[in-house]
């Protein structure tokens, strides 16, 4: 018998993690609610968590992002290790936007490879299983010594995709994201263009190049996340100069820092399309207007979980071919 599923969710993304038991209610035909946990600070600010139910023996999946501020990270560790110590059976973190991802090298000497330091905290703190999506580097999956599921937020978007023009070209912002940009193009029957990328300085970035054609063509640009939009604003500039028509984008996660919300209204597209891996925000959505429309990841988390509890497949859910 499959054990008792039990989802928690920290604080960086509540309002996912709701959606995600309310998908498993509506196809369970059973009322589901995310578990009872407290989580509180003492006034040095120290984070103390506890279940407020009993979870031993459970399958119990905790859904975190780890996006700045470090808190939302600590929270996420010592949610897992007060799961561990209360034995659950087995203890799956979700990841839906997985911060530190993007130092995943020595690109020069005397810096940390932070996003392996994540792995084996994640891992010491233990977590038996990792799910995330749409990581900035997908090798990533390498760091980890414990079983790691890659989903791809392409299968969300595709369905708002597929009627945006028909006259489309697919845009990477660097070589880094030919793989993707290429499955959108596959999938939207669209050309595959590429950007060439330089980047002077961390969060600054110049466009030295397009390879391909895009005069008289709608364009999409795609990329996992999009941090302070200067890549994306330096890409919309660069495609406008050399004739593009309407230019759209589809970013997994709305990271938004900085000047973000400014360079994308400034930028002159049409409309970014968006996940709530994080949450955006009242502020930010009161920016961007209708330049952006904010699509939900809730589906295929909630259907990873339901075919992990029951030792099925998921291959379906990170085929990023597939929609």
């Amino acid at each position: 018998m499959d054990s008792e599923i039990k989802v928690f969710s920290g604080r960086s993304n509540r309002p996912l993690a709701e959606k995600i038991v309310n998908y498993m209610s509506r196809r369970l035909d059973v009322e589901r609610k995310l578990g009872a946990l407290e989580i509180k600070r003492f006034s040095d600010g120290e984070i103390w968590v506890k279940y407020g139910e009993n979870v031993r023996g459970s399958d119990l999946y905790i859904i975190q992002s780890t996006n700045p501020p470090a808190e939302n990270l600590m929270e996420l560790l010592i949610m897992l290790d007060a799961a561990k110590r209360a034995s659950a059976k087995r203890i799956t973190a979700i990841i839906p936007y997985f911060g530190y991802a993007r130092q995943d090298r020595k690109d020069q000497p005397r810096v940390a490879i932070t996003s392996k330091l994540i792995a084996n905290l994640i891992t010491s703190a233990g977590a038996d299983r990792v799910i995330t999506m749409d990581l900035h580097t997908p090798q990533i999956q390498g760091f980890f010594d414990i079983p790691f599921d890659h989903l791809y937020g392409s299968i969300v978007f595709y369905n708002e995709l597929k009627h945006l023009s028909n006259n489309l070209a697919v845009i990477s912002p660097d070589v880094g994201g030919i793989k993707m940009a290429r499955a959108y193009a596959n999938k939207l029957n669209a050309h595959l263009v590429v950007s060439d990328k330089r980047r002077p300085a961390p969060n600054v970035a110049e466009i030295a190049h397009i390879i391909g054609d895009v005069e008289g063509k709608d364009v999409l640009i795609v990329d996992d996340l999009i941090d302070t939009a200067g890549t994306f604003k330096s890409t919309v500039e660069a495609l406008k100069s050399r004739g593009a028509k309407k230019i759209y984008a589809s970013v997994t996660h709305p990271v938004l820092s900085g000047p973000a919300c400014e360079r994308i209204v400034e930028s002159g597209i049409e409309k970014i399309f968006v996940l709530d891996t994080l949450p955006l925000g009242e502020e930010k959505e009161q920016k961007l207007g209708n330049k952006i429309q904010v699509l939900s990841a809730s589906a295929i988390f909630a259907e990873a979980i339901l075919r992990i509890n029951k030792h099925e497949s998921i291959s379906s859910l990170f085929d990023k071919d597939k929609g």
